[in-house]
């Protein structure tokens, strides 16, 4: 079988797949769910970085604008005005 990744020693590489082919759907999900979370907190840490004059609502704002659009955050950041204002 050919390496998949270049910088992973061949036989590291076969160990590390043996043991996603052991997993459970439950474990590989897990996995996953992980990777996305820390995805997330990654890119949430960045917009706070490069913007640290915003709260933590405006940094979800603008995540949520980054990745699913700016029609999306505007529509929310209407919704949670609305919700302030009751």
């Amino acid at each position: 079988m050919r390496t998949q990744s270049e910088d992973t020693d061949p036989k590291a590489e076969k160990v590390l797949i043996a043991l996603l082919r052991k997993a459970s759907i439950a474990e590989k999900f897990a996995q996953v769910r992980s990777l996305s979370k820390m995805t997330m907190q990654l890119s949430r840490r960045a917009i706070a970085r490069v913007h640290p004059e915003l709260n933590e609502e405006q940094i979800d704002l603008l995540f949520i604008e980054y990745h699913y659009g700016k029609d999306l955050a505007e529509r929310l950041a209407k919704s949670l005005a609305g919700k302030d204002a009751h």
